[in-house]
């Protein structure tokens, strides 16, 4: 069991919990400290898991690689340290690895609730997280480590997590991962998340996040077959609408383009739309359309920012194109 973590005092505890309840214990249980500067490794220290505490942070996949190399378990199991496990999770996972050898890694549906309800946008983010995953279930081309299982010798033969990602470091290992191993995403490993609560931080992190989705998908050996938590047409929907609002300008009867790209962006999924209003119900519906409306311009304009970063700045994104400009510069010159 892997547990990075960087300030997550306020989950930890109930996330080592959830292992330690589990009906299949793990071997070990290795908790990355990168660098918190809150109480989480007091936390830790209260369990009985291997604690690796690093003086600087490094991110997410430089966490995981330290993990696996204090860890000894034959299956690794990669768990963020905002969720808390089902008890059968971990069991349930190793029973799927084992029942089929061309499955290299199994990973989880997120729960509709959250680990903690703090409102109406940790709602909103935790329903779109499972709903997307739970339609998805079955052979898929990308894995989420932030709950998922993988033999050693399937880790170790794909490689590390690449270090130069903070994020999408899931999809740019999966690209790897599935051209030998099938990837399987299942309801039967899940686990509560403590999500995101408030609406500046969440656009934010979403913003951040989808910097890295141009460059990934540059580098990308597979073309097709990975999961998207989102429509295209949706996608396509909402960037629309901020382009389209400045006819309105040139005769108010053009503000129907706008609309009609709002209405476009609202019936994209009408899956998700359905299964909002039957949780929560249809005054929530509303909420949570306005809130995944802001969330997809956030993601247009990360995307559209990183495309563009990554057009100008070679060592922005995945470090397989860092070492191809590497190996494009100049050589130094010989000493007089």
């Amino acid at each position: 069991m892997i547990i990075p973590n960087h300030n997550y005092e306020k989950t930890l505890r109930a996330c080592l919990e959830s292992v330690y309840a589990q009906t299949l214990r793990p071997l070990d249980v290795v908790v990355v400290d990168d660098a918190s500067t809150d109480g989480s490794r007091d936390i830790a220290r209260a369990f009985p898991c291997v604690l690796v505490a690093r003086p600087e942070n490094g991110g997410v996949s430089a966490a995981r690689n330290l993990g696996v190399a204090a860890s000894s378990g034959q299956v690794l199991f990669f768990l963020d340290s905002d969720i808390a496990l089902a008890p059968d999770a971990i069991e349930n996972a190793v029973d799927l690895l084992m029942d089929d050898p061309e499955t290299g890694c199994v990973h989880g549906v997120l729960d509709p609730e959250p680990l903690f309800d703090d409102g109406p946008v940790e709602v909103y983010h935790c329903l779109h997280a499972h709903f997307w995953r739970r339609r998805s279930a079955g052979v898929v081309g990308t894995a989420f480590f932030a709950l998922a299982a993988i033999e050693r010798s399937v880790f170790e033969a794909t490689g590390p997590f690449d270090e130069n990602l903070r994020d999408s470091e899931d999809v740019e290992y999966s690209d790897r991962l599935a051209a030998t191993h099938r990837i399987r995403l299942s309801e039967r490993v899940t686990g509560r998340h403590d999500d995101v609560d408030r609406l500046l931080p969440m656009l934010a992190e979403q913003y951040r996040r989808s910097q890295l989705l141009v460059p990934v998908a540059a580098v990308e050996r597979r073309r097709g077959g990975g999961l998207r938590a989102n429509r295209t047409g949706g996608v396509l929907a909402a960037g629309l609408v901020p382009l389209t609002l400045p006819l309105a300008l040139l005769t108010p009867w053009l503000l129907a383009v706008p609309l009609a790209c709002a209405a476009a962006f609202a019936l994209a999924d009408v899956g998700l739309s359905r299964f909002v209003a039957r949780r929560k119900g249809w005054p929530f519906l509303l909420r949570f359309t306005a809130l995944h409306f802001a969330v997809h311009l956030a993601l247009v304009l990360g995307a559209v920012a990183g495309g563009v970063r990554w057009l100008v700045d070679p060592r922005f994104g995945p470090s397989v194109r860092g070492r191809r400009a590497r190996s494009d510069d100049p050589a130094p010159a010989a000493a007089p």
